[in-house]
C-alpha cells in the first residue's frame, strides 16, 4: 500500500468572486505544486476549508487534483466529515476516483469516548477495500476529540489499511508514542517548524499547509535531507521555520490564499464567516514575503 512521505501538501480550497470553487485554479495550483517536487498532495482537510464545503464540493475538489495530478504523485483524500453517512460516502468516492488514499480526522465538536472513536474508524476502514489505505488524522486543538497512542494501535491491529497518522499538534510524547505503534506504522506530522526534527525521530513527512504556498523550502530541506546533507537541511530548517512564521503557521487561511495570488496564481477568497485580507493586512504581507524570498534566494518575484 502507498504511504504519505516527505513533504505531504495540505491544499487551499479557492473560492471564486461567486463563492463557488475555482477548478481552473485548483487544477494550476495541482500542477504548480507538482511542478515545485513536492511528494504529495492533500486535499480537502483542514487548509482546505473542509467543514466549509458541501459534499458534493468536496468529491470535486477531490476528483480535480486527482485527474490534474493523473498520478505524477501520490494524492490522499481527506473524507472525514461531521457524520459517519457523509464519510464513508466520500471515502468511497475516493476509491472510484482512483485516489492513492483516504486521511480520516476524528469526529469533530461533540466529545465521543475510545470506544467510539475506535468503533468510527473501525467503521470507515471497513467501507472501502482493505487495500486502501488509511491515515488516522488527530488535530485535538481543533477537532475536540484525541487519538491516544493506545487507541491508533488498538485500530491498526483490526485494521491493516489503517497504516498511519497525520498528527497536527506539537506534543512531542504522542508523537513517539504513534511512532512505537509498530515498526512500519506511518507518522505524518502537521508541526512545519520542526519539520528536520521530526524526521530524526522517525516521522515519514509532514502535511504542511505552509508548502502549499512556499513549497521551495520545505522541499529543499527535505531533498538535502534524505541525500545526507545534513548542514544543507539545517539552512533549509531554517527557512521552513520563517516562511511559517510569516505566514501565520494556518492560523489564518487568508493568509496562505494572499500569498498564492501575489506568486500569480489564483488564491481565491475565503468562504464566510471567514473574511479575505484587508489592503492594510495585504500590504504588510507583501514586504514581509518579498523581504523573505529575497533572504532565502528563491527564484521567483512576488507580484
Amino acid at each position: 500500500m502507498k504511504k504519505l512521505f516527505g513533504v505531504t501538501v495540505a491544499m487551499v480550497t479557492p473560492f471564486d468572486s461567486n463563492d463557488h470553487v475555482d477548478i481552473n485554479a485548483l487544477s494550476a495550483l495541482t500542477n504548480m505544486l507538482i511542478t515545485k517536487g513536492v511528494d504529495c498532495l492533500y486535499p480537502c482537510g483542514t487548509t482546505g476549508e473542509m467543514l466549509r464545503l458541501s459534499a458534493s464540493e468536496r468529491k470535486s475538489v477531490a476528483q480535480t487534483v486527482v485527474e490534474t495530478a493523473n498520478k505524477r504523485l501520490p494524492v490522499f483524500i481527506h473524507v472525514g466529515a461531521m457524520t459517519v453517512t457523509e464519510t464513508i460516502e466520500l471515502a468511497k468516492h475516493a476509491v472510484e476516483i482512483g485516489a492513492d488514499g483516504i486521511g480520516v480526522v476524528t469526529p469533530q465538536f461533540f466529545a465521543a469516548t475510545d470506544r467510539e472513536l475506535e468503533h468510527y474508524f473501525v467503521t470507515i476502514a471497513n467501507s472501502v477495500p482493505e487495500n486502501f489505505p488509511i491515515y488516522l488524522y488527530n488535530i485535538p486543538q481543533c477537532a475536540a476529540n484525541n487519538i491516544k497512542p493506545e487507541l491508533a494501535a488498538k485500530i491498526q491491529q483490526q485494521c491493516k489499511n489503517v497504516i498511519g497518522i497525520k498528527y497536527s499538534f506539537a506534543d512531542n510524547n504522542t508523537t513517539l508514542g504513534y511512532l512505537a505503534v509498530t515498526d512500519n506504522f506511518s507518522v505524518l506530522h502537521g508541526y512545519d517548524k520542526l519539520f528536520l526534527g521530526l524526521l530524526d525521530a522517525g516521522c515519514d513527512g509532514t502535511v504542511s499547509g505552509c508548502a502549499c504556498v512556499f513549497p521551495e523550502p520545505f522541499v529543499n530541506m527535505y531533498q538535502a535531507y534524505i541525500t545526507g546533507n545534513y548542514q544543507e537541511a539545517k539552512h533549509w530548517q531554517q527557512f521552513c521555520v520563517k516562511f511559517s512564521d510569516a505566514l501565520k503557521s494556518g492560523a489564518n487561511m487568508a493568509i496562505f490564499k494572499s500569498a498564492l495570488t501575489m506568486r500569480g496564481l489564483n488564491g481565491g477568497h475565503m468562504r464566510l464567516p471567514q473574511l479575505d485580507l484587508l489592503p492594510e493586512e495585504n500590504q504588510q504581507l507583501k514586504e514581509d514575503l518579498t523581504q523573505l524570498c529575497k533572504e532565502a534566494g528563491i527564484a521567483f518575484s512576488i507580484n
